[in-house]
C-alpha cells in the first residue's frame, strides 16, 4: 500500500479528539450514498417510463404510414399494396381508411376517428384489436349474406335498439363511456362529409352495432377512436374503393428511415411517409429533457455531500495539523500531504458511492419485479412504476459523485500542503 493511501485510511477510521469531525464524516457517506442511490432510482423510473410508453407507441400504431401528398386518396391500390408488402424490411401492411365523425347515443355524443380496416392485415401491423375478443374483431369481415343498412340522409327514430343487420364498430374505451354505449347498443355515426341537397351539404347518417370495446392504455386512442370494416367505412364517406392510408410493420426499427424512403421510392412520385419517430418526436424530446432535468435536481444532494466532504477534511486539517507538521519535519513533501487529503476524500466518495449503488440498483429490481409502488391508472395509463435500471446509468452516476467529492477535496488539501512545519509545532 502507497504510503499516502495508508495515511488517509488511517486518518479515516482512527479515533478523533474531536466527536464532531467524525459525525461529519458519516453523514458526508450517508450523502453521497443517498444522493446516488435517489439518481440510480430516479433514472430507472424515467427509463422504465420512456420504455414503457415506447412499447405502447409500438404496439398501438403502425411504424410506417404511405398516403397521397395531396391527401386525395389512394386508388387502385390494390395492386401498390402487393408490391409494397414485398419490400425489404416490410414485415406486414394493411389498408385503411380514416375521417372525422361524430358517434351519438340518445343524447349523449363524442368526437372521434373511425377508421375502416381489413381485422386481418391490422392485426398484423398493430396491437390496438389485441385487447378485444377474437370474435368481436372476426365481426368486420366482410358478410356478403347479410344486408348492409346504407347510410341514410337522416337517421330512422323507429329503428330498433340493436338490429343484426347493422354493421358492427368497435369503439375506445373512453369514447364508450363518453356516449354511455355498451357492447350491444347501437351508436349513430355521423360524417360531415355529406349529400348536397337544395338546401346545402346535409351530413350522412349510419347506426352501427358496438361490437367490442378496446383499452390500449393511451387515451388519445380510448377516447378518440373507433374501428369498423373498410366496405362500412367506405360507404359511409361516399368513397368507394378509396384508401386514406397504407400501414406497415417493419422488421428492424433501427432502420426506418431508411425502409420508409424504399416504400416512398416504391410507391412512386405523389406519395409521401410518416414513421413512428416523426409521429412522436416531440413526446420523446419532452421525456429526455424531463429526463435530464431530473438528473440535474437529484444530482444536488451529491453537491450537498461533496459540500459535507469539504468541510469534513477542512475541520481534519484543523484537527491534524501538529500530526502534519511532524510529517513534514521528518520529510514528508507537500505534494504527499496533498495526495493523502485527495486520497482520504476519494476514499469517502467511493464508499459512499458503492453503498448508493447497491441501495439504488437493489430498490429498482425489487420495483421491476415486486410492482409495490402505485399510481392512479387514469392519471398514467399504468398501474405501478415501471423500473428499468441500466449499467450504463450507474458508471454515468459514479463517475458524477466521485468527480464531484474530487473537486471538492481540492481545498482542504492545498491548505494542509501550506501547513509550514515551524509555525505549526512553535509553541508545542
Amino acid at each position: 500500500m502507497r504510503f499516502e493511501l495508508f495515511i488517509a485510511a488511517r486518518y479515516l477510521r482512527a479515533k478523533r479528539r474531536q466527536a464532531v469531525v467524525g459525525l461529519v464524516t458519516v453523514i458526508s457517506i450517508a450523502g453521497v450514498a443517498a444522493g446516488v442511490a435517489a439518481l440510480i432510482i430516479a433514472l430507472a423510473i424515467t427509463n422504465g417510463m420512456k420504455h414503457d410508453l415506447e412499447d405502447r407507441l409500438l404496439g398501438s400504431t403502425s411504424h410506417i404510414e404511405l398516403m397521397r401528398v395531396e391527401a386525395n386518396g389512394i386508388r387502385d391500390w390494390r395492386p401498390l399494396l402487393d408490391r409494397l408488402r414485398h419490400i425489404a424490411g416490410v414485415k406486414a401492411a394493411a389498408p385503411g381508411i380514416y375521417g372525422q365523425v361524430l358517434v351519438s347515443r340518445g343524447a349523449r355524443a363524442g368526437f372521434a376517428l373511425v377508421k375502416g380496416i381489413v381485422p386481418a392485415d391490422e392485426r398484423n401491423v398493430n396491437d390496438l384489436l389485441a385487447t378485444l375478443p377474437a370474435e368481436a374483431v372476426n365481426e368486420l369481415n366482410p358478410a356478403p349474406d347479410s344486408p348492409a343498412a346504407p347510410p341514410s340522409a337522416a337517421p330512422a327514430d323507429d329503428a330498433p335498439a340493436t338490429p343484426r343487420f347493422y354493421p358492427p364498430i368497435l369503439l375506445g374505451k373512453g369514447l364508450a363511456e363518453q356516449i354511455g354505449a355498451t357492447v350491444g347498443d347501437s351508436v349513430l355515426v355521423t360524417s360531415p362529409q355529406g349529400e348536397l341537397t337544395p338546401l346545402g351539404l346535409e351530413p350522412r347518417y349510419q347506426r352501427f352495432r358496438v361490437a367490442g370495446i378496446f383499452h390500449s392504455g393511451f387515451y388519445a386512442y380510448d377516447n378518440a377512436w373507433a374501428f369498423t370494416s373498410l366496405a362500412a367505412t367506405q360507404q359511409l364517406f361516399s368513397e368507394p374503393d378509396l384508401l386514406s392510408v397504407i400501414s406497415f410493420r417493419i422488421t428492424d426499427l433501427d432502420h426506418t428511415e431508411e425502409t420508409a424512403r424504399a416504400i416512398e421510392a416504391a410507391a412512386g412520385k405523389g406519395y409521401m411517409t410518416t414513421n413512428w419517430i416523426d409521429q412522436n418526436r416531440e413526446l420523446f424530446r419532452a421525456l429526455k429533457l424531463e429526463q435530464a432535468v431530473t438528473f440535474i435536481v437529484i444530482a444536488l444532494i451529491v453537491l450537498v455531500a461533496a459540500l459535507n466532504i469539504l468541510i469534513a477534511l477542512t475541520m481534519m486539517v484543523m484537527e491534524k495539523t501538529r500530526d502534519i507538521a511532524v510529517l513534514m519535519s521528518y520529510g514528508v513533501s507537500t505534494g504527499q500531504v496533498r495526495r493523502i487529503f485527495l486520497l482520504q476524500g476519494f476514499l469517502i466518495s467511493v464508499i459512499g458511492t458503492v453503498i448508493g449503488l447497491v441501495l439504488g440498483y437493489a430498490a429498482a429490481w425489487a420495483g421491476a419485479h415486486y410492482h409495490f409502488i402505485h399510481v392512479s391508472a387514469e392519471v398514467y395509463n399504468l398501474d405501478t412504476l415501471p423500473f428499468a435500471p441500466r449499467a450504463i446509468h450507474g458508471l454515468i452516476v459514479a463517475a458524477l459523485s466521485i468527480g464531484v467529492s474530487l473537486l471538492a477535496t481540492l481545498y482542504p488539501s492545498s491548505s494542509a500542503a501550506g501547513i509550514l512545519p515551524a509555525e505549526a509545532l512553535r509553541y508545542e
